[in-house]
């Protein structure tokens, strides 16, 4: 069924308010960048939510890009990676109208009051206001290209069709002879390039003069197209040095350069996690675990072993959240205990962690796997100590301090923690405190998490036992251990 069963033909089209006493030949059409200044401001106005699901950029991104849209500039984001820059491209959608009437029947969207097409042209003018309409529904006015060096203009622009040429008797110069490539099929729309820096440099200048002057040469053969086109591009800031650049005369009309970044504080960051991750429903995710995962993400993006010009992506809790909530998930149908994550379950998301962290030399010789555990530790030590620094650990310490070892279990479920917590003076009261509900199982995720804690702020020793005979081999460490 048709999105939006409007006007079939130009005739009814000019009969309805929007279009009343208008001309066929009239040719002052709303441009696309027009159309969503108009809608921009009709939700400034109204308090919507301008970009849905775009969490952190209130106070930064999102004022600039409105100003750009405001201003019916061309622009580009630019930021690393897992910044949420194609996310806020197709956002840019919501900003359309439901639909537009375009010229039923052609390669392209081609606009009914304002052809750009030979085609077209000769139809307005045969037909009049019996042309053909279709309705053109906003997702089918978005565009977008991964830009690699292997793309030509042919793709974006378009390429002389000798088939076509023959078959409607025209010269190879002349526009109808022309196959159009993904540019002219955004007209009316929204087209988006991502990774700009990586078109080669003939690429980028065929997009500036398609742009600017609606002209391009196509295998020496001028072609005329006056695209009514919103151009946004993202791009990563490494890429400009790293594998190319944007040529000065594209980059020079581009009309604003927004940075993006990464989430500004741990709690924006649990936002965006909780809104992407996908998890089973049934699996539990206590607040301090939630917070430890986050964290783990900006321990990375300081550590001096992770490599800062490539970044660590927002991806990472999100993959990390939903290995961890898949251990627990696995625990629970195994050991038929209820799924809560836990620790032991960050561990288990190790593959989540070490491939999105490009490493440098130091952090190379250390080897990824080191590295995110190291992190992990950091994480938890930084989480503890924001929210339960003030919780008194002297007991605990000085029990551990008398060489003492305690093996965490593995199995049994929360009954088994929470008999085997009760041998650790004052460990008890702290997953109390920490877990901060009568729920046996979250009090069982919250026991690990002050251990590994209390490890993370350099306050005990960690081991990890190794069965490789029927009696584990534990390696003696200098003060208390816990395992």
């Amino acid at each position: 069924m048709e999105q939006n069963p409007g006007p079939r033909t130009l005739g009814e089209l000019l009969q309805t308010p929007a279009y009343a006493g208008r001309s066929p030949f009239d040719r002052q059409t709303r441009t696309v960048q027009s159309e969503v200044r108009h809608n921009l401001t009709r939700k400034l106005r109204s308090g919507e939510d301008l970009f849905p699901g775009v969490v952190g950029y209130d106070q930064t991104v999102v004022p600039q890009l409105v100003n750009a849209l405001l201003a019916r500039q061309n622009f580009i984001l630019l930021g690393l990676r897992g910044q949420a820059k194609s996310r806020i491209l197709r956002a840019i959608t919501g900003l359309l109208d439901d639909a537009v009437p375009v010229i039923a029947g052609m390669d392209f969207p081609d606009d009914a009051l304002n052809p750009i097409s030979a085609e077209g042209q000769e139809r307005l003018a045969a037909e009049g206001l019996d042309l053909p309409l279709r309705w053109l529904p906003r997702a089918e006015r978005y565009v977008e290209k991964l830009a690699t060096p292997d793309v030509t203009v042919a793709d974006l622009i378009g390429d002389v069709d000798p088939i076509k040429a023959a078959r409607l008797g025209t010269s190879l110069g002349d526009l109808r002879s022309m196959h159009f490539g993904l540019l002219p099929r955004a007209n009316r729309g929204i087209f988006a390039v991502n990774e700009l820096a990586d078109l080669a440099p003939k690429v980028q200048v065929a997009l500036f003069n398609i742009l600017q002057e609606g002209d391009v040469q196509i295998k020496g053969y001028p072609i005329r197209l006056e695209l009514d086109v919103m151009l946004v591009f993202s791009a990563n800031p490494e890429d400009y040095t790293a594998r190319g650049k944007i040529v000065t005369p594209l980059k020079d009309r581009i009309g604003s350069e927004i940075r993006t970044h990464y989430p500004t504080d741990v709690r924006l960051g649990m936002s965006i996690t909780e809104q992407e991750a996908e998890r089973a429903p049934e699996v539990r995710v206590p607040d301090f675990i939630a917070e430890t995962v986050e964290e783990i993400a900006f321990q990375a993006r300081e550590d001096g072993r992770v490599d800062k010009l490539s970044g660590v992506s927002q991806r990472l809790p999100i993959s990390l959240m939903e290995v961890a909530a898949a251990n627990a998930e696995r625990r629970s149908l195994v050991d038929g205990v209820p799924p809560v994550v836990r620790m032991t379950d960050i561990y288990a998301g190790l593959p989540a962690i070490t491939g999105k962290m490009e490493l440098e030399y130091e952090g190379e010789l250390k080897g990824a796997e080191q590295v995110a555990r190291d992190v992990i530790r950091k994480a938890a030590g930084a989480v503890y100590g924001r929210r339960y620094a003030s919780l008194s650990t002297q007991a605990l310490e000085d029990w551990f301090a008398g060489g003492q070892v305690f093996r965490f279990p593995q199995a049994g479920g929360a009954q088994a923690v929470a008999q085997a917590v009760q041998s650790v003076p004052g460990l008890s009261d702290l997953t109390a405190a920490v877990a901060d509900v009568d729920d046996a199982d979250v009090r069982a995720s919250a026991a690990e998490f002050v251990l590994e804690g209390l490890y993370g702020r350099k306050k005990l020793s960690r081991a990890e036992e190794v069965y490789a005979a029927p009696e584990p081999e534990v390696r003696r460490e200098r003060g208390g251990r816990w395992n």
